[in-house]
């Protein structure tokens, strides 16, 4: 049992290591034929939606924009959570994506959910006024954006003064970054570090725009 166990930790480790180094080298968001998976019981029981929205500071009422979506892991239960006089808008490069996630909204149980824009477009150009969104939250994506600080920075710019950017990040992803490496890189583009919620292999950590 024991040689099973250190056996698939070292095929993981090598995994880790292997995937690492070609990411480094080639950034791309991940494939839409894996929405399924990210949409999936198995994602949600490892990165549970009501957690995730406790660490970002989701709440009733917040117009909140999901950077880089996929195909709606979190879109319904954020949905829910800002109720009707909320809005979320869920945002992503990829129609493919967006189409997954379109199909989902149709399915019965989530067709009372009215609250919800499915946006195609770029982290570079945010279709947003000014001070205009309460909240950003990113779920494993920030790493795979090439140019970090000017995704940031337009997220910074559609946020109202105080409002919250919320990164989540979780270790099985390929661009996992430690705690310190997001905190800096959030600091970086301005924003004033609130809390750093979870653990080490699934964390939050949420910023605030500066009044």
């Amino acid at each position: 049992m024991t040689t099973i166990v250190l056996t698939i930790l070292g095929v993981l480790l090598v995994w880790q290591v292997v995937i690492r180094l070609f990411r480094k080298r080639y950034h791309f968001p991940a494939p839409a034929f894996i929405g399924r998976f990210l949409d999936s019981d198995i994602r949600r029981e490892m990165q549970p939606p009501d957690k995730l929205i406790e660490r970002s500071g989701i709440k009733q009422g917040m117009r909140v924009l999901e950077v880089g979506c996929g195909s709606g892991a979190f879109v319904t239960s954020v949905a829910r959570v800002v109720g009707k006089t909320g809005k979320v808008y869920a945002l992503d490069i990829q129609p493919a994506m967006l189409r997954q996630l379109k199909v989902k909204l149709t399915k019965p149980e989530n067709q009372d959910i009215k609250n919800i824009k499915l946006i195609l477009g770029s982290a570079y150009k945010l279709p947003f006024e000014d001070n205009s969104i309460d909240l950003v939250y990113m779920v494993t994506v920030l790493q795979e954006t090439p140019d970090k600080q000017k995704a940031l920075k337009e997220a910074g710019r559609v946020l109202k003064p105080g409002g919250v950017l919320a990164v989540t990040e979780f270790l099985p992803d390929p661009d996992y970054p430690l705690k310190s490496t997001t905190i800096k890189i959030g600091e970086e583009a301005g924003f004033i570090l609130d809390k750093v919620l979870g653990n080490f292999w699934n964390y939050t950590v949420r910023f605030v725009k500066q009044l």
